[in-house]
């Protein structure tokens, strides 16, 4: 006899919302993960009384209020609006791109100036139908604000040329004619309070949890105690990268506990010239407004550098390559992975896709009210 209904694999978001949704319908799980720690790269940690995000800043944003009303029930959100600021050789921007920027480039004041002028800069640059990032760029926003602001980031965290890169990775880019900072344009935003980690542990109350745990080297064992496995690992890593290996981007972090109140008065600020190595600057305590859960000011803070990096087996994979020999690639694990009858892949690396934590959410959801 099975000892479990479920078995799933890696306890970050996908999975956690899985296993509580099948937790809920009467069903035995069993959640098991690689790292010493749940919560995935949702994790936080402690630090000073500083929620730590350890594998980069996490904004929770959505319009779907589905999914916002089955989230709040497990934790509730602070108001935190994502408004990070771009450093490019010490001029500060207002990014998402708006009546800021475009007061501080090109010192107009009105709306009507503003479109004129990137309307100008597209003119001048002749690009009809952009056929790379730097095209796209360029028509969106012009040529002063694609090389100050979009063009040194964009190539340090992707390790390729604009040129090279497709142009659908910027046309979601928020270019706005209005005096608004607020980066997501969400109906629903923040950050939950004491972290993402406790709202992970409210997510698994009452399931089993077994951390340190290498699926894939203990496969036979594990598969022995479930009916069904719910995997979210890496699909290639799953049939031991049979067809090949699918890309990924990494990032490195740098963290620094420093003995003052306020390094950059700001939760992220982008460094958006070549020369500066890191891609950006997170201020972990501005998530929660430079206070504790008491309400009480934290008097030191925590900084992380973040480098962007190029994947190699054994880093952490962060951000899929989803140009068009990835995705090809993936499609034939993808057809593979049809023909399982007990396991189900999903997430971002189980779907090779990257996923904002709202369509994580919306994906388990709607997986479990499918085969549940």
């Amino acid at each position: 006899m099975k000892k479990y209904d479920y078995l799933v694999v890696g306890s970050g978001l996908y999975g956690a919302v899985f296993a509580q949704q099948a937790k809920a319908k009467g069903k035995k799980v069993l959640v098991i993960e690689k790292r010493d720690h749940i919560a995935g790269n949702i994790y936080t940690k402690k630090v000073e009384g500083i929620d730590v995000h350890e594998y980069g800043a996490h904004i929770f944003h959505t319009n779907d209020e589905e999914v916002w009303n089955y989230i709040t029930q497990f934790i509730t959100f602070n108001r935190f609006t994502n408004s990070p600021v771009a450093n490019y050789h010490g001029e500060l921007y207002s990014l998402p791109f708006n009546m800021y920027t475009f007061n501080r480039m090109w010192g107009v004041v009105t709306p009507q100036q503003a479109a004129e002028k990137i309307e100008q800069q597209r003119q001048e640059a002749k690009i009809t139908d952009p056929k790379n990032l730097e095209e796209q760029a360029i028509s969106l926003v012009g040529v002063d604000i694609y090389k100050k602001l979009i063009q040194g980031y964009t190539e340090k965290q992707w390790g390729r040329s604009c040129k090279e890169l497709p142009a659908f990775i910027i046309k979601r880019l928020p270019v706005r004619l209005t005096y608004d900072n607020n980066y997501f344009n969400a109906l629903y935003q923040g950050i939950p309070v004491g972290g993402y980690t406790k709202l992970i542990e409210n997510l698994l109350e009452g399931i089993d949890v077994i951390c340190n745990v290498d699926y894939l080297q203990e496969k036979e064992k594990y598969d022995s105690l479930a009916d069904k496995v719910v995997y979210t690992g890496p699909i290639d890593a799953y049939y031991n990268y049979s067809l090949g290996t699918l890309e990924y981007r990494s990032v490195r972090f740098e963290n620094e506990l420093l003995d003052i109140p306020n390094f950059q008065g700001n939760a992220a600020v982008n460094y958006t010239d070549k020369e500066t190595p890191w891609t950006r600057i997170i201020e972990h305590k501005w998530f929660t407004f430079g206070k504790d859960e008491a309400g009480k000011d934290l008097p030191k803070t925590v900084i992380s550098k973040e480098y962007s990096s190029e994947w190699t087996q054994g880093d952490e994979p962060y951000y899929p390559v989803n140009d068009e020999k990835n995705n090809k690639l993936y499609q034939a694990y993808k057809e593979l992975s049809q023909k399982e009858e007990n396991i189900i892949f999903g997430g971002r690396l189980g779907e090779y896709k990257y996923y904002d934590m709202d369509k994580v959410i919306a994906s388990s959801l709607a997986k479990s009210k499918e085969i549940l």
